[in-house]
């Protein structure tokens, strides 16, 4: 078992959880690893949805027309492709490898469509994070990233990293100059091999496990069990997290990820707390009620684009 080097201070697990299944849009088959019963505790962090399916009928119907405000949606394709277009002219494919990072800011509306591949396979994941209040009016922005603009990492101790924002190993992602400074990266982490990354202090992180298993305390500790039932397990396995579970750490700088007897790829996310009131319905995130109410009056009423 290794320890934290001096000086370092690593981070230990503060709550574990798994995705419950649920449907969005007009019908997509999803999971959802977090979303509005988790605020504030993920904050800058709202909702992270994954979509993994080989049936086409539990998405083709996927997300038409409908607004978004006051923040920002990443989503993340590694099967499949998703047919998208939006109020500002945009339109495109988001295919296996691709990200797309999508400012909300004043308002937006989009749509989109889910096609699989010929298999008809579509996995996925999108993320919402939120924007403080003197940024939630901003002028909407896109930013296509195709999976080729997207650096892997091979790193000392044996993981691959996909990064997409953030830096590992020197290695900086195409996705910068973001409010909430955040960190988003793919790490695959073949059995017997571990990761050790330093994440910024004062920054909430997560980890979401696509496949395998892994430890992800470095320490194991046996800390407190969580309640069993509902969304929660117990941890007596010591932080042996699997496929479909959330890991919300405590403050710290340093996170280390060990796989033993089998390979575990995950999701590493990080990103500076905002610390202001929300108020969310739906696909519109503001800090007050009233700025909810005006958001939907002008959506019902034609004057929601900015």
């Amino acid at each position: 078992m290794t320890t934290a080097s001096r000086g370092e201070s690593r981070r230990r697990i503060k709550k574990v959880w798994k995705s419950q299944p649920t449907m969005e849009g007009a019908g997509v088959h999803l999971r959802r690893a977090f979303g509005f019963q988790e605020v504030p505790q993920l904050d800058p962090f709202l909702l992270l949805d994954a979509f993994k399916s080989g049936n086409p009928e539990e998405y083709k119907r996927g997300f038409p027309w409908h607004p978004h405000r006051g923040m920002e949606t990443i989503t993340y394709i590694l099967d499949g492709e998703v047919e998208h277009g939006d109020s500002l002219g945009n339109g495109g494919v988001i295919s296996a490898g691709d990200v797309q990072w999508m400012t909300a800011g004043s308002g937006i509306i989009h749509q989109e469509m889910p096609k699989g591949d010929r298999k008809g396979q579509m996995w996925g994941f999108q993320l919402w994070t939120n924007l403080p209040a003197m940024s939630k009016m901003m002028d909407p922005r896109y930013r296509e990233i195709k999976s080729s603009e997207i650096p892997l990492v091979n790193t000392p101790d044996g993981a691959s990293v996909r990064v997409i924002s953030g830096e590992v190993a020197g290695v900086r992602g195409p996705v910068r100059d973001i409010v909430t400074d955040p960190e988003f990266v793919d790490v695959s982490l073949p059995a017997g091999k571990s990761f050790r990354h330093q994440v910024k202090e004062g920054h909430t992180v997560f980890a979401y496990v696509i496949e395998g298993e892994g430890y992800f305390d470095e320490g194991r500790d046996a800390f407190a069990r969580q309640e069993v039932g509902a969304n929660y397990f117990d941890m007596s396995r010591q932080c042996l997290c699997a496929t479909d579970t959330v890991i919300l750490y405590e403050p710290g700088d340093t996170i280390a990820v060990t796989a033993e007897e089998s390979p575990v790829r995950f999701l590493l996310a990080s990103g500076k707390p905002l610390q202001e009131p929300v108020a969310w319905y739906g696909p519109i995130v503001m800090n007050t009620q009233e700025e909810l109410q005006t958001a939907f009056e002008e959506y019902s009423t034609g004057t929601f684009l900015h």
